[in-house]
C-alpha cells in the first residue's frame, strides 16, 4: 500500500566487517596502551562521522552526549572487551551496557564499526518501524544487552550480569557506561552498594563525566562532587582519567587490582570533536544544519 511504512529486515552480522574486527581487535587488546592509542583514535573519528551522518539523516538525536561517549565505547569494543559480532549471543562474550540509552546513535555506530550489522543500516535510525530506535532494544539490535532509556537502570542490570557470571563460574566481564547526570538517580547507588557487597571485580562502571545534562550543568542541577570519593566510599576501586585519551582509557579498562568492582570516572567534553558543539548545553538534543554538518565533517577530517 502506498504511504504505508514497510518493516525493514532484521539486523544481522556483516561477515566481512566482523572478520576484520576479530583480527584487528585481538591485536589491539593485546597491544600496549600507548601503541594502540593512535588506531583507537582513528576508529573513534570514523565512528563520530557516522554519528553525525546518522543524526543528520534522521533529523533527531542526542549529538552532544553521543560525541562525548564515543571514545569510551570504541575503546571498550575494540581495545578491551571480547566481542563476537558474528555470534552476538556467544555465551562467553563480554557484556557492554549503555545505561545512558538516549545516546543510541553512538552505540549503534560503534556496533556497526565492529560488524554487528552493516554500516549502511545506520541510515534507518529513528525511521518508522526501524529496529534502530532512539533508545536501544535488546531484541532488535545485535550487541545490545538490555533495553535502556529510563536513566538509572543500566547499573542495576550490569550488577545482575556480573552476579550471573559468578553463579555460572564464568569469567566474562561486564562494563556499563553511565551519564554523569544520570547518577542523580538513587537506583545507581543501591546497585553500587550491592556490587561492592558481593565483591564483583568483573564489573566496570564508566562514568561519561561531561558535566552537562539536559538544560543545565550537572553541578547546577545537583552537585556530584567529590565524585571519586563517593564511588570509593561505596567500596569501589576508582580510576579518574581523561576520557578522550585512548591510551589512558585502555589502561583504565584493565582488570580490577583490588578484587572490588571498578569505577572509571572519565572526564569528557560534551560534543567532543566539533568546536561549535563542544561544551554547549543547547546541543544536548539538536540536529546540525546542512552548513553545520559540512563544517563538522571537515573538522573531523583534520
Amino acid at each position: 500500500m502506498t504511504g504505508v511504512a514497510q518493516v525493514p529486515p532484521p539486523l544481522v552480522s556483516d561477515p566481512d566487517a566482523s572478520r576484520v574486527y576479530h583480527a584487528r581487535a585481538t591485536r589491539l587488546r593485546s597491544a600496549a596502551s600507548a601503541d594502540a592509542a593512535g588506531e583507537l583514535a582513528a576508529l573513534s573519528t570514523s565512528v563520530r562521522r557516522d554519528v553525525l551522518t546518522t543524526i543528520r539523516a534522521a533529523g533527531m538525536g542526542h549529538v552532544g552526549g553521543d560525541l562525548s561517549v564515543t571514545d569510551l565505547l570504541v575503546t571498550a569494543m575494540w581495545g578491551a572487551l571480547r566481542m563476537h559480532p558474528d555470534r552476538p549471543d556467544h555465551a562467553q562474550r563480554d557484556r557492554v551496557v549503555l545505561s545512558k540509552g538516549h545516546c543510541a546513535a553512538a552505540l549503534y555506530s560503534a556496533l556497526a564499526s565492529c560488524g554487528f550489522f552493516p554500516r549502511e543500516r545506520l541510515r534507518e535510525f529513528m525511521a518508522p518501524l526501524s529496529p534502530l530506535n532512539g533508545h536501544p532494544a535488546r531484541l532488535k539490535v545485535p550487541g545490545v544487552e538490555t533495553n535502556t532509556g529510563p536513566l538509572g537502570h543500566g547499573l542495576p542490570v550490569a550488577v545482575g550480569c556480573a552476579l550471573g557470571a559468578r553463579l555460572r563460574g564464568e569469567n566474562w566481564r561486564t562494563m556499563v557506561v553511565l551519564g554523569d547526570g544520570e547518577l542523580q538517580e538513587g537506583s545507581n547507588w543501591e546497585a553500587a552498594m550491592t556490587a561492592a557487597h558481593y565483591e564483583l571485580p568483573s564489573l566496570t562502571a564508566v562514568v561519561d563525566r561531561n558535566r552537562l545534562q539536559q538544560g543545565a550543568r550537572t553541578e547546577e542541577t545537583k552537585s556530584l562532587e567529590p565524585l571519586d570519593r563517593k564511588w570509593s566510599s561505596f567500596g569501589w576501586e576508582v580510576r579518574v582519567i581523561d576520557g578522550h585519551d585512548h591510551a589512558a582509557i585502555k589502561e583504565a579498562y584493565g582488570p580490577s587490582t583490588s578484587g572490588r568492582p571498578v569505577a572509571v570516572i572519565a572526564d569528557t567534553v560534551k560534543g567532543k570533536g566539533v568546536s561549535f558543539i563542544e561544551d554547549r548545553v543547547e546541543w544536548h538534543h539538536k540536529v546540525p544544519s546542512d552548513e553545520q554538518f559540512s563544517l563538522a565533517l571537515e573538522e573531523l577530517s583534520r
